[in-house]
């Protein structure tokens, strides 16, 4: 079969395109940003690759085109495909119906954590030897890739809420049908497409309700928003995790996030030693060998197999050290994931700072509002509360129609916000001193920030 994928160099549409050409399918797409790496990735399987959406690749003749969700009406090539009655599914249609489909499919959803709990979970079953399938949005630093096949009966895939494609507004995930779905938590994202958080709370029923009875969810006690999904109605197995200590069944940690024993009620079922930073991720580790057990993987192997995990590039990705000053990059871009990860990087230098004579390292936070929802400054005022945690805060001013310095107003003297990379990475430079750690936080590239900011950090150390 030839596929012809549009958009083909998101994420979630390169990993399917990955599937495709190693299921032995002839694959070819287009984009309207065709470039590395994701361009380089693709070419080096055999995917050709076009650059825009001209109608002119009619003439590639596919036998079905995979539509992302990036296309809409009046993308030239969607209008002829349209007028020429051409067979034509959108991508979480097409994975669920030739990659999905009799196996057993482990989903992981929730606004946060969702991309790190499946490589978690991914890893945790590769080490049980099921040699599962999975696709991640990301690259789970174990495997080096974001999608394989896979030889066993598992598959985990990353379960987004965001609608398929223009003829289908359901959410992704309706069409993976798992047998074992994470529900991490659920808070109001993707505000170009959902009024309100009910609006999502209801696609996320939608996922509730295509789980079997013989099918295990695994749910975040501590998060509100799912309990009243539950509430609607359950036909599954729920095990529950991130629980009080007291509470029989339900699975919970004791001690720091780095060293902690996994418990379920009183009764210790393992232990992970690992370098992963926060208690989202401690949360996200209990998810993951809830849902391993489910298909038979006992908690202590899955500890045992945490301890190795390397998680995902860009959450919290060490991307160099200049002139004393370590620069990370990390995929946070909702006010919670932010808070979560300038929580989990504080009590980290907290814990180093307690050893005789370190001093106290500071953290500067660096943010674009870059996502959809964030553009459109529905959590704007979430922000301050977002970057406290920082001793600096350091944000682009792009053309999103509100002020970000008015939102950042609160932080006073502590916040800075530039009109562009440039003045951004010059003001990081002259503020960073020895022993700092610079936070830069986005869901895109951050015009090359990582780089720019090394640059002129090892320059400044030169001059000194």
């Amino acid at each position: 079969m030839h596929l012809h994928i549009l958009g083909i160099c998101g994420t979630f549409m390169g990993g399917l395109a990955a599937l495709a050409r190693e299921s032995g399918h002839r694959v070819t797409g287009c984009d309207a940003g065709v470039y590395p790496p994701m361009s380089d990735q693709l070419r080096a399987l055999g995917i050709d690759l076009v650059e825009g959406y001209g109608a002119e690749q009619m003439a590639l003749k596919p036998d079905v085109f995979v539509v992302g969700n990036v296309v809409t009406r009046g993308f030239p090539l969607m209008e002829a495909i349209l007028d020429a009655g051409a067979r034509y599914t959108s991508g979480p249609q097409w994975l669920a119906e030739h990659v999905l489909f009799g196996r057993h499919v482990l989903a992981v959803a929730g606004t946060h954590g969702k991309t790190t709990t499946t490589a978690m979970l991914a890893w945790i079953l590769e080490q049980a030897g099921l040699q599962p399938g999975f696709l991640v949005g990301g690259v789970p630093m174990n495997f080096g890739v974001s999608a394989r096949l896979g030889t066993g009966n598992t598959f985990v895939i990353e379960a987004d809420e965001y609608d398929t494609a223009l003829f289908d507004k359901r959410s992704k995930f309706v069409h993976y049908r798992p047998r074992t779905a994470i529900l991490n938590n659920l808070e109001l994202d993707h505000a170009d497409i959902f009024p309100d958080l009910a609006a999502i709370e209801t696609q996320f029923h939608h996922l509730v309700r295509t789980v079997p009875s013989t099918g295990r969810l695994l749910v975040n006690a501590r998060d509100t928003a799912l309990q009243r999904v539950l509430a609607r109605g359950c036909w599954s197995e729920v095990q529950r995790f991130g629980t009080k200590r007291e509470e029989p069944g339900g699975l919970c940690a004791r001690g720091e996030p780095p060293s902690f024993d996994v418990l379920r009620g009183s009764l210790k079922l393992g232990r992970v030693e690992w370098s992963l930073l926060g208690e989202h991720n401690q949360l996200n580790a209990l998810a993951a060998i809830g849902a391993a057990e489910h298909v038979g993987v006992a908690p202590e192997a899955a500890c045992a197999a945490l301890a190795t995990f390397q998680n995902v590039r860009r959450r919290l990705e060490v991307r160099g050290e200049a002139g004393g000053v370590r620069v990370y990059d990390d995929f946070a871009h909702h006010p919670t994931a932010i808070r979560a990860t300038l929580d989990g990087l504080r009590r980290q230098l907290e814990k180093q700072a307690a050893l005789p004579g370190a001093p106290r390292g500071r953290i500067l936070a660096v943010f674009e509002p870059r996502s959809n929802t964030m553009k459109l400054g529905t959590m704007k005022a979430q922000l301050p509360w977002a970057l406290e945690a920082a001793d600096l805060s350091f944000c682009l001013q792009g053309d999103y129609g509100w002020s970000v310095r008015d939102a950042l107003a609160p932080l006073g003297k502590a916040a800075v916000v530039a009109e562009s990379v440039d003045a951004l990475v010059a003001a990081i430079a002259q503020s960073a001193r020895p022993g700092d750690q610079v936070l830069c936080m986005s869901n895109g590239g951050f015009g090359g920030i990582h780089e720019r900011l090394l640059a002129a950090l090892t320059a400044q150390a030169a001059r000194a």
